[in-house]
């Protein structure tokens, strides 16, 4: 690969993800001034991001994924920051749900996968009583973050 080939490629990657960005900010609803209040960035630089302009940091990224209420690993992701793991359709339900919290998404995607885990290796009792004490406790923490009151946003 030249070096050119290497510069489009990075360059169709922050295309990517403007758009990428855009889609979900129009889908959620949300204007790219109420965006970029939120994610604590200026309006130009969100708009440059969204056309293609700019290539933002992961932490901006993360702070975008936080006002769109998305996974920031989904942002990381189509970056080209992250590998994408193995697709799993009950995972991307469960980064695309607007309805759940980080957090939620978080303990959710914990227990689905220890289940996973111990179906993958029943045969090993050892794993399974692993797994089964990280399902408890991942139910335990979901219980707390369904409990504990949603963080208030300006």
């Amino acid at each position: 690969m030249s070096g050119t080939d290497g510069v489009e490629k990075i360059g169709q990657a922050v295309e990517d993800i403007g758009a990428y960005i855009r889609r979900q900010r129009e889908g959620a609803e949300v204007s790219l001034r109420q965006l970029a209040k939120v994610a604590g960035i200026s309006n130009p630089y969100l708009s440059q991001i969204e056309r293609g302009l700019r290539k933002p940091s992961a932490e901006i990224l993360g702070q975008i994924a936080t006002g769109l209420r998305i996974s920031a690993e989904a942002l990381y992701v189509r970056a080209g920051i992250l590998e994408p793991r193995e697709h799993s359709p009950v995972l991307d339900a469960l980064a695309s749900d607007t309805e759940l919290t980080e957090r939620q998404k978080q303990v959710l995607t914990d227990i689905y996968e220890s289940f996973r885990r111990g179906n993958a290796a029943e045969t090993s009792t050892a794993t399974g009583t692993e797994d089964a004490a990280l399902a408890v406790a991942a139910i335990d923490a979901a219980a707390q973050a369904v409990e504990a009151p949603a963080p208030r946003t300006s």
